[in-house]
């Protein structure tokens, strides 16, 4: 089957989705709270625990156009590609739960324990993750297929994260009992086995179907040089970077905003509001209390966890409201096209973010409001910069007549895992920079470092992503165009 045109079952897409869901419980642990781990658990500085997370994903970014180089010369009977998702999942799920581990050791040895097991969960995050983003590329040469997977990947990707950032505090609370070093290893052991399952799944259900002509020649050099020529790659380098650096430093330091600078009797009366506080003394709550209460989602009555519950909720609820951007992201890009629909996104989602700044400490119904809004101007984006992904390594073949998929993917991925590495230790490094102490009541200096790192810094990042945009060619027609020539291409050696 050539596969120019395939049309995806629901099986295929939902089966591949798995894979993203698999990776969120990595990925989104690490964004949400990577940084607070080690600096609340692990007892880590800030300013270090900060420069850890640059070291990891810095050489995480770097392997990965490595892998780009060793997933497009693998050749087996299931692909080039699905293969890496069966073999990295057992030695994944191993490396996840000793990365959240903490080891009764020195705090040199802590250091050394963290930077090690940190490496080696991103060394598997490439070798599982850009193979697996790839595979979008070589299932259908459909452009508008591409999209619909694309959301079908980041609608399991936001369940995944609805999961992850709603349950992960409340089950290290249950599971710990006061111990949070205990509370992780088990949490993060239970996400592991969730993980492995999922890989499972996503590479029985999944096809490779888009080959490089079988006469194609090129090199490692050859693949590298093409990029440097290539204007839809380096306008998303850029916007990629910039974009991740945003995510990083945003979401991983809220928890902190949660925890030291929203007003938390203001938060206990919204949160009661809900019926998500413990019932008075002799009354018994319904099921769903009680089934809340399980899983840690309900205040007690010491109120010691109101900050957790607030950001679990806080979480949940945001992943909700993404995911009516993701559905819409299909829709939105077949009738006026990706750059056009991903440009206003990114606009109008800089300009909110910005307006957090704004927020006092008991203004909790504000800040839910707003987030929301801020999810559905940035929801449709997600999954509309990853179906661009493909369409730049379609106008690499179609302007070179060579097809480098793995290669295109991984120095994207090289971008993306830059900008974890730069976000997450620049939030490290401005909490030091501002005063931040773990555990302990901040000054408002610090308090202003927060709350800066949560509005004005990322909107300014946002602005840059905008700015790359501008740059990025394959519009609307232009995208059509080249999958229409491609498609003519391929005709000729399909088959060999």
């Amino acid at each position: 089957m050539s596969g120019q045109q395939h049309k995806l079952s629901f099986t295929e897409k939902a089966g591949y989705s798995l894979g993203d869901a698999a990776a969120n419980f990595v990925f989104y642990t690490m964004v949400l709270f990577q940084l607070n781990f080690y600096t609340d658990t692990m007892g880590i500085a800030a300013g270090f625990a900060g420069t850890l997370l640059l070291i990891g994903r810095l050489w995480d970014a770097f392997f990965d156009p490595m892998m780009g180089v060793i997933a497009d010369r693998t050749n087996t009977r299931w692909g080039k590609f699905r293969p890496w998702i069966l073999w990295t999942a057992i030695p994944w799920g191993v490396v996840l739960f000793l990365a959240y581990t903490t080891p009764n050791f020195s705090m040199n040895g802590k250091l050394i324990w963290a930077c090690v097991t940190n490496i080696l969960l991103m060394t598997l995050y490439s070798a599982n993750n850009t193979p697996y983003s790839a595979l979008t590329g070589v299932m259908t040469g459909d452009v508008n297929e591409r999209t619909t997977l694309s959301s079908y990947r980041f609608v399991a990707a936001m369940a995944a994260q609805l999961i992850v950032g709603g349950f992960t505090l409340p089950l290290v609370a249950r599971f710990g009992q006061g111990n949070s070093a205990k509370g992780w290893q088990l949490t993060m052991g239970l996400w592991a086995v969730i993980c492995l399952i999922l890989f499972v799944i996503t590479f029985l259900t999944t096809r490779e179907r888009i080959l490089p002509d079988p006469k194609q020649e090129t090199t490692v050099r050859r693949d590298f040089g093409d990029l440097l020529q290539n204007g839809p790659w380096i306008a998303m380098f850029f916007l990629t970077l910039a974009h991740f650096v945003f995510a990083a430093m945003r979401d991983g330091t809220f928890l902190y905003y949660f925890r030291y600078y929203i007003d938390k009797d203001r938060l206990f009366d919204f949160l009661q509001g809900l019926g998500l506080a413990s019932v008075s003394s002799g009354s018994q709550g319904g099921l769903g209390h009680h089934l809340l209460d399980t899983f840690g989602l309900i205040v007690d009555p010491s109120r010691s966890n109101v900050a957790g519950v607030g950001f679990s909720l806080f979480s949940m609820s945001r992943q909700v409201v993404l995911v009516v951007g993701v559905v819409a992201s299909t829709y939105l890009a077949a009738r006026f096209g990706k750059k056009a629909v991903a440009t206003a996104g990114f606009a109008l989602t800089a300009l909110i973010v910005a307006l957090f700044i704004l927020l006092p400490a008991d203004a909790i119904g504000p800040l839910f409001l707003l987030e929301y809004a801020r999810c559905l101007a940035f929801g449709p984006t997600i999954p509309l910069l990853w179906a661009m992904f493909a369409d730049v390594v379609d106008y690499s073949e179609w302007r070179t007549g060579r097809r480098a998929t793995g290669v295109v993917y991984a120095t994207l991925f090289f971008a993306l895992k830059a900008g974890l590495s730069l976000g997450g230790a620049v939030a490290g490094w401005l909490l030091a920079f501002y005063g931040y102490q773990a555990n302990v009541e901040q000054t408002a200096r610090a308090l202003l470092g927060i709350r800066l790192a949560v509005s004005i810094y990322p909107a300014i990042l946002l602005a840059i992503v905008v700015i790359c945009l501008l740059f990025y060619k394959i519009g609307k027609q232009f995208n059509l165009q080249i999958a229409e020539q491609l498609a003519e291409r391929r005709k000729r050696f399909a088959g060999q």
